[in-house]
């Protein structure tokens, strides 16, 4: 049934004749991926430390601690298993660990939407088999780089994306677009610091539609519009992050505070206005040994208002646990907890691994000896 509903939802979207500034362009883009940020309310982008920087700052590529390859991916079901958002990336090092390169792509996609555009025969009849399945999917591919930059002030760290996006819905719709990030990380002792600029350019997302005559009458006849083409605008969006962060003995603590600044106009978040409104995000991190980590944040504060005409603010809690043995770190987040019953859970897992190349070659020549 809620697929059913999704298709009209689809149907809704191919009638906007010409998109422009939308509000929530490129959503899927704004989830966060890694199950480390995903349980911090994704507060993370004043200390990401791993592979995930080439979304969250790519400035922050460069710090990492490399001596080869960092890859990582994740998996998450979100809306009660619905829709599925997968990652992948890779973080290389270069210049002698002063230069980093970082690939990510990332897709969000709904499988199996029926297209019920033909569910009725000519004789009026309802006909189940008429009805076939297709996906709505977002992709993007995001090249990084990231450069360190001496100053006696600590460690500052300078980056950017150049990022591709191809949308789909079925084979009614597809768009191309182009977009470009900035970011800067500013390390000193216990403290993190971070900006990030997306869609600097303004993303540009170029719609075009293929309907065949059949479907444009029964979009028409049930007051449809059939559109031809269509241009959709992401506005630019600013994040001022902070962190906060040390190890006594065994035990440390990791704390951190973003603001989201969006600029497209008002939006339902905690700081509101035209153009500007600001959403922030806290989370929290605790780890012993730097082995095992537990993880809190809170993030989506928005007013509601109930039938009564009574508003709340409501917001959305994360919990998450992760546990790191060597070069390999594996995270699990579950997002949503405790909201009403119209919410559900969102299960997400990701996994980082380094890859030492001295390591490996020493590891390889050995065997070669053994053998």
């Amino acid at each position: 049934m809620r697929k059913h509903v999704l298709f009209i939802v689809f149907l809704s979207f191919l009638g906007v004749g010409t998109l422009s500034a939308q509000k929530y362009s490129n959503e899927f883009l704004s989830l966060g991926i890694g199950a480390q940020a995903q349980a911090m309310g994704n507060s993370i982008v004043a200390s990401v430390d791993d592979v995930t920087a080439g979304y969250w700052n790519p400035a922050a590529l460069a710090a990492i601690d490399l001596k080869g390859m960092q890859l990582g991916g994740m998996h998450a079901e979100w809306f009660a298993g619905i829709g599925k958002f997968d990652y992948l990336g890779m973080a290389l090092p270069i210049s002698k660990g002063k230069r980093a390169l970082g690939i990510t792509a990332i897709r969000f996609g709904i499988d199996d939407i029926p297209n019920t555009l033909n569910l009725y025969d000519d004789d009026g009849s309802i006909n189940f088999d008429n009805v076939v399945g297709f996906s709505s999917a977002d992709y993007a591919l995001m090249g990084s780089y990231s450069q360190y930059i001496f100053t006696h002030l600590g460690k500052l760290y300078v980056g950017g994306n150049v990022k591709v996006i191809h949308r789909t819905i079925g084979k009614f719709a597809q768009a191309w677009g182009f977009g470009i990030d900035a970011s800067i990380q500013w390390r000193h002792d216990h403290w993190n610091f971070g900006f990030m600029a997306r869609d600097i350019s303004n993303t540009f997302n170029s719609w075009t539609f293929d309907f065949n005559e059949e479907e444009k009458k029964i979009l028409e006849a049930t007051s449809n519009l059939v559109p031809s083409s269509s241009l959709e605008v992401t506005r630019p969006q600013l994040i001022l992050a902070t962190a906060y962060h040390n190890q006594w003995h065994k035990f440390g603590l990791l704390a951190e505070l973003d603001l989201n600044v969006s600029l497209d106009g008002e939006r339902n978040t905690l700081i509101r206005s035209n153009p500007y409104s600001i959403d922030p995000t806290i989370g929290l991190e605790l780890n012993y040994g730097e082995f095992i980590f537990l993880r809190a944040g809170l993030n989506q504060w928005q007013q509601t208002e109930n039938i009564d005409g009574q508003k709340t603010w409501t917001n959305q809690p994360n919990l998450g646990i992760g546990l790191k043995f060597m070069n390999l770190r594996i995270d699990y987040a579950l997002t949503d907890v405790g909201q009403q019953d119209q919410r559900t859970y969102s299960h997400v897992i990701s996994v980082v691994l380094g890859l030492d190349f001295n390591y490996l070659k020493k590891a390889v020549k050995n065997a070669g000896k053994k053998g």
